[in-house]
């Protein structure tokens, strides 16, 4: 199932699996029991929460009434853009917005391009077909639309992502040719600027006509928190560096890529926390929890966390 887009595995994915303890990557150099003895992990909804929603290729919220956002993740090559359909109707059926994350490469395991000859590429417009055939796409659906572009591009510590090593200049410059081009073709949906949350992200910031909303990224993951501050962290101290950074935009911001893992008591706190309003924090609109295991290993050497929230024995 290697060449199928995320959004279709998320539909394909929708077993219900109860009981059981989660499984837990390896991790070196700490000592924290990581156990959770929940069955299901997700957020706790408050009375009057900030918007719930997922990125969920398992399917744990395909029943869950609370959840308003369905998130997607694609490349803009090597796609099949009838996947977007079949997210529609699933949202649709749910009453669900689509969040649609656009990463700016391919998914293919060959797929070799440089971080300057994808930057000059794109500014010489020769992805402008790529990203006009997904926004042309995403114009025929009935759901509200959501558009997020090459996220968490000021990361170039852990360097995940091709376009983190552009320099702030050329991020923007390349952010505003894509939404340009977007926009021609669906004018009637939101734009997403989603730094990670790091120092220096202000230097990424495309302007106030290139977004509607910004976007954050929220991981909460015990055993780094210990070798890397020594204690526990909480929801509201993991966010709040990131939240400070991009308040003085005046936007909505959303937290697009939540996840925890840890003990019992830590899993715990996060999710009664995650989702309700918080005074500090009153310009956070929506949180959306990233179901799935970590792509990438996490600093300290800590492994690969998984953020899911239901067991999935079979895996």
């Amino acid at each position: 199932m290697e060449n199928l887009s995320k959004p279709i595995v998320a539909l394909l994915g929708s077993i219900a699996v109860s009981g059981g303890a989660y499984a837990q990557s390896g991790v070196s150099g700490a000592s924290v029991d990581r156990r959770s003895q929940f069955h299901d992990k997700r957020p706790i909804v408050a009375s009057e929460p900030v918007t719930p929603g997922a990125y969920d290729p398992h399917g744990d919220y395909a029943s869950d009434a609370s959840s308003k956002i369905e998130h997607l993740f694609l490349p803009w090559e090597d796609v099949d853009l009838t996947t977007l359909e079949a997210a529609d109707t699933y949202a649709q059926e749910r009453g669900r917005s689509l969040l649609i994350t656009v990463e700016p490469w391919s998914w293919a395991r060959d797929w070799r391009v440089s971080p300057d000859d994808l930057l000059n590429g794109i500014l010489a417009g020769r992805y402008d077909s790529n990203m006009a055939a997904i926004c042309s796409s995403a114009a025929k659906l009935e759901s509200p639309v959501t558009i997020r572009w090459a996220q968490e591009m000021e990361d170039r510590e852990e360097g995940n992502f091709t376009w983190a090593y552009w320099n702030p200049q050329g991020y923007v410059k390349a952010y505003r040719h894509v939404i340009d081009i977007c926009r021609e073709h669906l004018p009637s949906a939101k734009y997403m600027w989603s730094p990670k949350g790091m120092e220096g992200l202000e230097a990424y910031y495309p302007g106030d006509d290139y977004l509607d909303v910004i976007g954050l990224s929220v991981f909460g993951y015990q055993p780094y928190d210990e070798l890397e501050f020594g204690r526990d962290m909480t929801f509201a101290e993991r966010t709040k560096p990131s939240y400070d950074r991009v308040a003085g935009f005046g936007k909505p911001i959303v937290i697009a890529e939540l996840g925890y893992e840890g003990n019992d008591d830590y899993v715990r706190a996060w999710a009664a926390e995650a989702n309700k309003p918080h005074e500090e924090f009153p310009a956070m609109t929506a949180v959306v929890y990233f179901n799935d295991r970590e792509t990438y290993p996490w600093p300290r050497d800590v492994g690969h966390p998984d953020w899911r929230v239901a067991n999935h024995p079979l895996d």
